[in-house]
């Protein structure tokens, strides 16, 4: 058989190289990403239909790299701290990722996998069910964040001498031991939390 004209392209060679262009600071498009590849665009919507289905493969795939799969038989505060303490790892090596991947509805069913294996761990555990949506965007959030702030400068303020602030920057720890320590802090406090308001059985808002 002859060969290819053009390298073969697939689903996972596709997001492969859209996150490592994203990655690389460079922008981000069809166009940009054929090139990346090698390929002619209509190529390209031979495989996908656009730049949201490409990001929904970036998504996708940043998930199966860090296989992200909630193992059975967790209990509910094992999954949440399973759940967040991934995302947070993901999120992090590819942080400008992020702000393509949170203005797009999650469809990937990896992805899905987890964020359904929280839901229904929440919902077990007895969490009302009105409450289940807003902890799991709570959670979420979390995550986000954590994973930007692992990926963030060693020093974040550059406060004004002779305050409190500057104080506490002068003599507190590293950038990532700050950033682990306030991720690990942050998920003691989410699950106490959690497991107060489940003791309690109080709706979020009332």
């Amino acid at each position: 058989m002859p060969r290819p004209s053009s390298p073969i392209l697939s689903p996972d060679r596709i997001a492969d190289a859209a996150i490592e262009l994203v990655d690389a600071g460079k922008p981000f498009g069809v166009n940009a990403l054929a090139r990346q590849l090698g390929v002619t665009p209509s190529s390209l919507y031979n495989h996908v239909d656009g730049r949201d289905a490409i990001v929904e493969l970036m998504r996708g795939r940043l998930a199966e790299r860090a296989a992200i799969v909630v193992p059975d038989g967790l209990a509910w505060d094992a999954v949440v701290e399973y759940v967040v303490r991934e995302q947070r790892a993901m999120f992090s090596a590819h942080p400008l990722v992020l702000p393509l991947l949170v203005g797009k509805p999650v469809t990937d069913a990896t992805v899905l996998g987890y964020y359904e294996a929280l839901a229904e761990a929440l919902l077990d555990a007895g969490f009302p069910e009105g409450d289940v949506l807003v902890i799991v965007a709570i959670l979420d959030a979390f995550a986000l964040g954590s994973g930007l702030d692992l990926s963030a400068p060693p020093q974040v303020w550059r406060a004004r001498q002779g305050t409190a602030l500057a104080r506490l920057v002068d003599t507190g720890e590293p950038g990532d031991v700050r950033a682990d320590r306030a991720f690990d802090l942050g998920v003691e406090l989410l699950l106490g939390s959690l497991r107060a308001r489940l003791a309690g059985r109080d709706d979020f808002g009332h």
